[in-house]
């Protein structure tokens, strides 16, 4: 059995395949981005995605993942280890306060901004919305939303 995360090909050993999929990750491959907040899908802490769409990693089994493309956090950054521009604008928008939800919530954002890259504030409030943020208020989480989309328009984008 085999996946794809965050570029790299890997072997996932049969004794491994029904782990909750967020244990996995964070315990045997040493990906912490993704957090366990409640441990029942609620809060969207543990989101990543996979063939890019968002998904709560602390309710699915390793064998979600099998034959598929797994981008965690950890893999939002280039070859030279330089951070996205979403997560660039996170920053430049202060939408990270206590950076708990961020992982999440810039992964959901991405996979939304690849389908919409011209979105309006309420779409990108619909967007985020699987995933809780106790500290930014939202406010600063959708303008930098809505600044990131420009490079998802531009032709850089791969």
């Amino acid at each position: 059995m085999r996946a794809t995360i965050n570029g790299k090909d890997v072997e996932i050993e049969e004794k491994d395949k029904d782990k909750k999929l967020l244990t996995y990750l964070r315990e045997d491959l040493r990906l912490t981005g993704a957090k366990n907040g409640c441990d029942t899908g609620a809060c969207g802490a543990c989101t990543i995605l996979i063939d890019e769409k968002p998904v709560k990693s602390c309710i699915k089994k390793v064998s979600d993942m099998v034959g598929k493309s797994v981008i965690t956090i950890e893999g939002m950054s280039d070859e030279e280890g330089n951070i996205h521009p979403l997560q660039q604008s996170f920053l430049d928008h202060g939408a990270i306060q206590c950076g708990f939800c961020t992982p999440a919530m810039v992964l959901t954002a991405h996979a939304f901004l690849l389908k919409n890259s011209s979105p309006s504030r309420d779409e990108i409030r619909k967007a985020i919305k699987p995933n809780l943020c106790r500290c930014t208020g939202y406010q600063q989480i959708i303008d930098a939303v809505e600044a990131a989309a420009a490079f998802y328009r531009s032709d850089s984008q791969s």
